[in-house]
């Protein structure tokens, strides 16, 4: 992989930003700000609809560099989880899958800047919850108000939920492999 690329994350995410590190390659933060409101139902298309936004819009503003975008979603029985509009629906969310097998999406995109080329891609992993007592979900739905399905499985005090399939990173919000194997695809076509 060139290490000269000019990469630029399209989130302001503390937990992308630690995962992106581990590729040991330099890149700035510009964050898209774009609305994640999307009417489309299937995950799949969903988070790489959302991730592809998120890095053009980063992109316009860019002569140069590849930019990454990523959305996550939980999915459970079908229904997609996104964020948690407050605390309340974040303990409604926790309620309903305390106990379950549950999945998650992550979309991924790498657009370049002055091509506007672009490559998309997602991964899933499978993840299961403990079953989480009425008492302990008010206090926990008051802490991930910013994550899908309103928790973090890296969030060691709250040990509740472990992945079974798939990859750790994808469910802390950004598969690095993935994003590692875009970039050497995309590096290749310069």
């Amino acid at each position: 992989m060139d290490k000269k690329i000019h990469l630029v994350l399209a989130s302001a995410s503390p937990r992308r930003r630690h995962l992106l590190r581990k590729l040991n390659i330099p890149f700035t933060v510009i964050p898209s700000h774009v609305s994640e409101t999307s009417r489309e139902r299937n995950p799949i298309r969903l988070v790489r609809n959302l991730a592809l936004r998120k890095a053009k819009a980063t992109a316009r503003t860019l002569e140069h560099g590849i930019v990454l975008g990523a959305d996550t979603v939980v999915v459970l029985r079908r229904r997609i989880l996104g964020k948690p509009r407050d605390a309340r629906d974040a303990s409604r969310m926790l309620g309903q899958l305390s106990g379950t097998t549950h999945a998650v999406y992550t979309g991924v995109a790498l657009v370049e800047a002055g091509t506007k080329r672009a490559l998309v891609a997602y991964a899933k992993s499978e993840v299961r919850m403990k079953k989480i007592p009425p008492e302990d979900l008010r206090k926990l739905s008051r802490k991930h108000l910013d994550k899908a399905g309103s928790y973090a499985i890296q969030e060691k005090r709250d040990p509740i939920a472990r992945v079974v399939k798939g990859s750790y990173d994808n469910v802390v919000g950004l598969p690095v492999d993935l994003v590692k194997a875009l970039l050497k695809k995309l590096s290749r076509a310069f």
